[in-house]
């Protein structure tokens, strides 16, 4: 396992967004930290009450939302409009082109959220899909699909259990909240391990922790 900690990510601030990186993105770059398998971008994002992103051009890329606390509101070009909170999955398939805002809808709790690219295989017109998660303990529930030879996970563990990750070739663990321990490592929220193995692995927690696991095929 390559673990990646939270504090050792990239950093964007503006005054009222603060964006980690866990991959180079914008004006951040590291040649050995561009991607990982089709993944090429995980940025966890921490909005103040009524900022956020105006409209913005996307294109041939994946674009994966997952809200850990408060609401966003998110429109686009595909026509879609609304509010977005913890438990809901949505996928922009960017295609030929799209545009979307992104902000926070409330005017008195912040937000956070974690976004996610990948190389998408989708090369027609914008596509929007968004799935209603309710995770079971200690199962890996899958989430929204994507145009990519990859697959979401959403994980929560209580204390005291443990989930076997099925053998892919590559994999990688997005810790949101608590602690999981993996291969021997403690990951805190923020943190993120990737495997190159095709073996399963095990996660674990000692108390309630919430993870992201990506399965990729390449």
């Amino acid at each position: 396992m390559d673990v990646q900690r939270s504090a050792d990510r990239f950093v964007t601030e503006t005054d009222d967004v603060t964006t980690r990186h866990s991959f180079s993105y914008g004006a951040h770059y590291d040649p050995d930290n561009i991607a990982f398998g089709p993944i090429i971008a995980i940025n966890e994002e921490s909005v103040l009450p009524g900022a956020g992103y105006d409209l913005h051009h996307h294109a041939d890329v994946e674009i994966v939302t997952w809200v850990l606390d408060g609401a966003l509101a998110h429109e686009d070009t595909t026509g879609h409009r609304g509010i977005v909170k913890p438990g809901t999955a949505q996928r922009l398939s960017a295609g030929t082109g799209v545009q979307h805002a992104e902000r926070n809808a409330s005017r008195t709790e912040p937000l956070r959220f974690v976004q996610m690219m990948l190389s998408s295989d989708h090369v027609d017109e914008p596509e929007y899909e968004s799935v209603d998660v309710d995770p079971e303990p200690a199962t890996l529930t899958p989430t929204v699909p994507v145009a990519a030879p990859a697959e979401l996970f959403v994980l929560h563990l209580e204390a005291g259990q443990t989930v076997t990750v099925p053998a892919a070739p590559r994999s990688l663990v997005h810790v949101t909240r608590g602690t999981i321990e993996v291969a021997g490592q403690s990951l805190e929220a923020g943190d993120q391990a990737r495997s190159n193995d095709a073996a399963a692995y095990d996660l674990s927690a000692s108390g309630p922790a919430d993870a992201l696991v990506w399965q990729l095929q390449r």
